[in-house]
């Protein structure tokens, strides 16, 4: 075998497809986060014929390059939830508005090999928007976010997740220091609401763009 690693994520990543797929979700197979971004732009949303998009947080959506693309598309109605310097109660608004777009693209904290999305948020905008509101929503997944079951997801998003992103944000909470989640009490936690996306519904309301790179936390 001339390249046994890509083989063993063709495998993997076809698996989890097949998982997806058996729960309603549309998935589309990337290997790269430049073709993810092609397929996105080029595919999906011009087949969902959208009018209006936002997004929630993502670090593999803005590594992607689809948040530099999309923020500048003149043929949408875009609601940008990650300008900078706008002022507190405006980007809640922002957010709720959100709710209402024709598209929505985001991340998930992890993906279970029987096809389940997991996700942990600090407001709950982006968990929110993956289950009603918006359209269409569209998943971006590095493989590594992949674990084999729920209870794995839970503990990847607590114990890795929830702390890098505190970092990255510096957030005011004992895992900034630790690295380790204690399940605090602090004003800034952002470990506050779960959600188990078990299905898509509709079927193929969310549509899953899973990647062969390491993306994201």
């Amino acid at each position: 075998m001339d390249n046994p690693i890509k083989s063993y994520w063709d495998f993997r990543l076809g698996d989890l497809k097949n998982s997806l797929e058996a729960n309603n979700f549309e998935v589309y197979l990337a290997e790269s986060s430049v073709q993810a971004k092609e397929i996105v732009l080029e595919k999906i949303i011009p087949e969902i014929d959208a009018k209006s998009i936002s997004w929630g947080g993502s670090k593999t959506f803005v590594d992607s390059g689809l948040y530099d693309a999309l923020k500048q598309e003149a043929s949408l109605n875009v609601l940008d939830t990650f300008e900078k310097d706008v002022k507190s109660d405006e980007m809640l608004q922002r957010r709720r508005e959100a709710l209402l777009a024709d598209l929505f693209i985001t991340g998930t904290n992890a993906v279970t090999e029987t096809g389940e999305l997991v996700n942990l948020d600090m407001i709950g905008n982006r968990i929110a928007a993956i289950t009603f509101g918006p359209r269409h929503v569209i998943i971006l997944v590095g493989r590594n976010k992949i674990v084999p079951d729920v209870q794995e997801a839970m503990v990847r998003i607590k114990n890795y997740t929830a702390p890098v992103n505190i970092m990255r944000l510096e957030k005011k909470t004992p895992c900034l220091k630790s690295s380790v989640c204690e399940d605090c009490t602090s004003p800034e936690r952002i470990c506050n609401t779960w959600t188990i996306t078990e299905k898509s519904f509709p079927k193929g309301r969310v549509k899953v763009v899973l990647i062969n790179e390491d993306l994201g936390f």
